[in-house]
């Protein structure tokens, strides 16, 4: 019930959050975050990328290390002198021999690897990596393509096949994305899963930041004393509803405020992305994000009040915050994994399960066109989810800020919620 007491409460949780310095360089700083972890990946990926690395490659023919050399000399990292590579024919038989000879250098690293390419590569292409560390996907990513392409030129070499055909045999299949919807086909980037991811991220880290907070709010107004104060002039329902309506309101404007540059982009066409980053999300699917994080915010927020009214200490408030961070946790993934198939029926049932719905469902969208009938089931099941752990939390709450004393157990929190009215 909205009355004089819990706007008063309102009031006062939006002054000390609103106003504060976190809240301040907070909503300034994920933006920033954001685009400078994207940036330290692209960083890291250059730097290693021009790691300098010392390689043999051994094959009983002389004809194929020639075949892998003329390949590799066209690629950069080899015109550039980041790797350097020796080659070594070596007969099936005389391999362990060779292979113990360098054995001592491959450890000390002064040989970082030495890829073995025998006479059933012909057949399976299946070559052999010796190194100190050996799971070096760098290396094959570079490596992969010159010596397949080595072999393919040797495998044909004498059928009769003209220069064209053999390149057509060396190219791979690239996909063209095409999104169908109700009214049109257009093509399709990598955007929209930028966009699912970052709205994936901006929940998860949103419900996490604001939960915690609210958990420690509750935990220090209760150890020491403001609670007992505040309760003597307003009911533990009010107080509860104020701190949770003055949390969400303050949410919701960081969130729009994160979502701003989306919004702005997504409105106009002031800005050129590359075709590969073009998205297309609606208004109203922003909308409907808005919507299902207000909706989750409340009910997260009020699983943390709960958490935090039952403790005396932080210690033990961290022991409790856990199963409500596996509730997050868990849908974060699975809208993590909907980047690798959109249509997974993982993702399409999660999205319409209590708790994990207000996180995935929003990934979904922006990947897919959910139908309405969708949407609508799964703000309803958010709307009934809230209303359920509102009730249960309030009953929680109600005890637990005035309860002292050790943390109550299972069975006893069952009674609360019995008991309470």
């Amino acid at each position: 019930m909205l009355n004089h007491r819990v706007i008063s409460v309102i009031k006062r949780e939006l002054k000390e959050k609103l106003l504060s310095k976190s809240f301040i360089i907070m909503t300034a700083l994920v933006p920033v975050l954001m685009f400078g972890v994207i940036g330290f990946q692209v960083f890291l990926q250059m730097y290693n990328s021009d790691d300098a690395m010392t390689l043999i490659i051994a094959s009983n023919s002389e004809e194929l290390n020639t075949q892998v050399k003329n390949e590799l000399s066209a690629e950069d990292f080899i015109k550039s002198g980041h790797y350097k590579i020796d080659y070594a024919v070596v007969e099936k038989e005389n391999f362990s021999k060779y292979l113990d000879s360098i054995k001592k250098n491959l450890f000390s690293e002064k040989i970082n690897g030495l890829i073995y390419i025998p006479d059933s590569s012909f057949k399976n292409k299946d070559l052999q990596y010796y190194s100190k560390i050996s799971k070096n996907q760098e290396v094959f990513n570079k490596l992969n393509k010159p010596i397949n392409n080595a072999l393919i030129n040797i495998y044909f070499k004498g059928k009769s096949l003209t220069e064209d055909e053999i390149g057509y045999i060396r190219s791979s299949v690239e996909f063209s994305s095409f999104r169908i919807s109700s009214d049109q086909i257009e093509k399709e980037g990598y955007g929209n899963q930028i966009i699912s991811f970052l709205l994936s991220f901006l929940l998860y880290l949103s419900l996490i930041i604001l939960g915690q907070t609210m958990l420690r709010n509750v935990v220090q107004e209760k150890s020491n004393k403001v609670a007992e104060v505040l309760l003597s002039s307003l009911s533990a329902k009010e107080l509860m509803s104020g701190k949770i309506a003055g949390t969400t309101v303050t949410g919701v404007i960081q969130m729009i405020i994160w979502l701003l540059p989306v919004i702005f982009t997504a409105s106009t066409s002031w800005f050129m992305l590359p075709q590969e980053l073009l998205f297309s999300i609606s208004l109203y699917k922003i909308l409907f994000f808005i919507i299902t994080y207000s909706l989750g915010l409340v009910t997260y927020l009020g699983l943390f009040a709960a958490a935090g009214a039952i403790v005396d200490n932080d210690q033990d408030a961290q022991s409790m915050i856990w199963p409500v961070m596996i509730l997050i946790m868990i849908p974060f993934f699975i809208s993590i994994s909907l980047q690798s198939n959109p249509g997974s029926i993982i993702g399409r049932v999660s999205s319409l399960v209590p708790f994990a719905s207000l996180i995935v469902m929003p990934a979904r969208i922006a990947l897919v066109d959910v139908p309405v009938y969708e949407i609508l089931l799964s703000v309803f099941i958010n709307i009934l989810t809230l209303i359920f752990v509102v009730i249960i939390s309030g009953k929680i709450y109600r005890l637990g800020i005035i309860a002292t004393g050790k943390k109550p157990s299972p069975k006893e929190l069952l009674n609360w919620i019995k008991t309470s009215k």
